[in-house]
């Protein structure tokens, strides 16, 4: 199985769907900023498009429209935020929307409110099967959430959810020059980085990495020009 991650598009997909115009995957699921503020119309129909392509699971990030859990729910794209779904016996928990930003953004979150709204799926984030948890915002102190100048700015909520529950992924976004993985326990965290400037991850999964929770083949990708 090919799952295919992007995040913060920025209303700006172009390379993506040229992308994914010559190479098919199985799922997609995307994390979060599919825009720069709306328009809603644009929200909902770049999920549209991405769901032309493969399966889309989806949820906001912080510069997406305020109503987006109902956009999500418009769209033909499986809406992931504050929800459980699946991908066959893939269980994806999610959660959208970022922690306190110093832009007063959109769908900016408290750190308690973060970890209430997760913490709450305990059950499944701690169960036998392969999880994956997907956030907009990356967990504190990572490869995942650097600025540049190596400042962290990523949830100290979502890193404590991952420690209390360790899933077997975190997929992440909202940082965009913080590309890359890591781990927090058992945990494998990935930012693919903004896929506005073509930026995406590629992994694939054998049915007996999912039997056995392991991740064998993860391509950070960067498109050219």
């Amino acid at each position: 199985m090919k799952l295919f991650i992007i995040t913060d598009i920025h209303s700006n997909p172009d390379k993506i769907y040229k992308y994914l115009d010559e190479n098919p995957v199985d799922e997609i699921i995307i994390t979060g900023d599919v825009t720069e503020f709306g328009p809603e119309d644009l929200f909902v129909d770049t999920l549209n498009k991405f769901n032309t392509y493969a399966n889309v699971h989806a949820l906001m990030g912080n510069c997406d429209p305020k109503n987006a859990p109902e956009l999500l729910d418009k769209s033909d794209a499986t809406n992931i935020h504050d929800n459980i779904s699946n991908i066959g016996k893939i269980k994806l928990v999610g959660f959208g929307g970022s922690n306190p930003t110093p832009f007063n953004t959109t769908n900016e979150y408290d750190e308690e409110i973060l970890y209430e709204s997760l913490i709450k799926y305990e059950d499944v984030l701690k169960s036998d099967n392969f999880i994956i948890l997907i956030t907009h915002a990356p967990p504190y102190d990572t490869n995942t959430d650097k600025i540049d100048g190596g400042l962290h700015v990523g949830s100290t909520a979502v890193r404590q959810v991952i420690e209390e529950t360790q899933p077997t992924l975190n997929l992440c976004g909202h940082v965009h020059e913080s590309i890359g993985k890591d781990k927090i326990g058992n945990t494998i965290t990935i930012n693919p980085g903004d896929a506005s400037s073509g930026h995406a991850c590629l992994i694939e999964l054998s049915d007996e990495d999912i039997k056995n929770k392991t991740i064998n083949n993860i391509e950070l990708i960067t498109l050219e020009e």
